[in-house]
């Protein structure tokens, strides 16, 4: 199946004293590129988030956001004694300042919270061995419910596609139904001017000069090799969006720059107004094919 480019999927999980929280987002890219936020020394292993991720996902800008909330060892906390004097200097001569000493004691009591008061330890030495294996697996779980969510939207896409190349379809098979009568059409207008201005001139009428023209309008107006390459491209659009294989994307934007190409020249031969119409309705749905393109893994 299709695979969107977008999607959100999260996972928890805990160890001996820590436990792990996991958010991956991803938008559309026409490569990988990967960010991992949160908490130390996760940022700095990017590689190895990489590693994991690209075993499903091939294409996108993922967001990674790790949390992993460790349970205080003895000997680790330490209090910074300096910025909690600090703290409750100020907290004195502000209630001194308001006169309202007496809410001292209830200000004082969440001072521990203060940013740099307590700070976490950090980890110079690099992840904990008993970590990884947990981030690891959080993250995994993460990835499987982002894959859920892209290949969700994927198949609404695909359903979408398909919508529009049956409209893409019939639109075609107009165009053909069209194609025998526009050099017919424009024999019969050619005919009927030069009569009357044959018949305003007093002159006469060679046939084979009102035969040349009309073949030469037919030369230029001929678009059944159009008609034939965008059956093609039709095809394998459809075939490509039922098939949802590995790496649809790109070869579905190949497609489709060659059915606006097609299109286009479809438009500036057709030389009929009926034509012409249907080719703008072509135009304008390939543009919306285009853009939900650019979303397909």
């Amino acid at each position: 199946m299709l695979l969107s480019m977008t999607g959100f999927g999260d996972g928890r999980g805990e160890g001996s004293g820590f436990t792990v929280g996991v958010e991956i987002r991803s938008v559309n890219n026409r490569h990988l590129k990967l960010n991992v936020r949160g908490t130390e020394p996760y940022p700095l292993l990017e590689s190895e988030f990489e590693k994991v991720i690209r075993k499903t996902v091939r294409r996108g800008t993922v967001l990674v956001h790790i949390r992993v909330d460790r349970s205080p060892r003895p000997g680790e906390t330490r209090l910074n004694e300096a910025v909690l004097a600090s703290y409750l200097e100020q907290l004195r001569n502000a209630c001194e300042r308001s006169g309202t000493l007496a809410l001292l004691p209830a200000l004082a009591t969440n001072v521990l919270t203060l940013p740099g008061v307590a700070p976490e330890p950090s980890l110079t030495g690099g992840v904990p061995d008993d970590e990884w294996p947990v981030v690891e697996r959080v993250l995994t779980d993460a990835i499987v419910r982002l894959n859920e969510a892209r290949a969700a939207e994927g198949q609404t896409i695909a359903v979408e596609f398909l919508g529009h190349h049956k409209q893409l379809v019939g639109w075609l098979d107009t165009v053909r139904g069209l194609m025998p009568g526009v050099v017919e059409n424009y024999r019969q207008r050619l005919l009927d001017r030069i009569r009357i201005a044959v018949a305003q001139a007093g002159a006469s009428l060679e046939p084979q000069n009102l035969i040349r023209e009309v073949a030469l309008y037919a030369d230029r107006t001929d678009v059944a090799e159009e008609v034939s390459r965008l059956t093609g491209h039709f095809e394998s659009f459809s075939e490509l969006v039922k098939a949802g294989a590995e790496g649809a994307g790109r070869r579905l934007e190949f497609v489709v720059q060659e059915m606006g190409r097609e299109v286009n020249t479809l438009g500036s031969k057709a030389g009929d107004v009926a034509i012409s119409r249907l080719v703008v309705e072509m135009k304008s749905t390939l543009e919306k094919i285009r853009e939900q393109v650019q979303n397909i893994e």
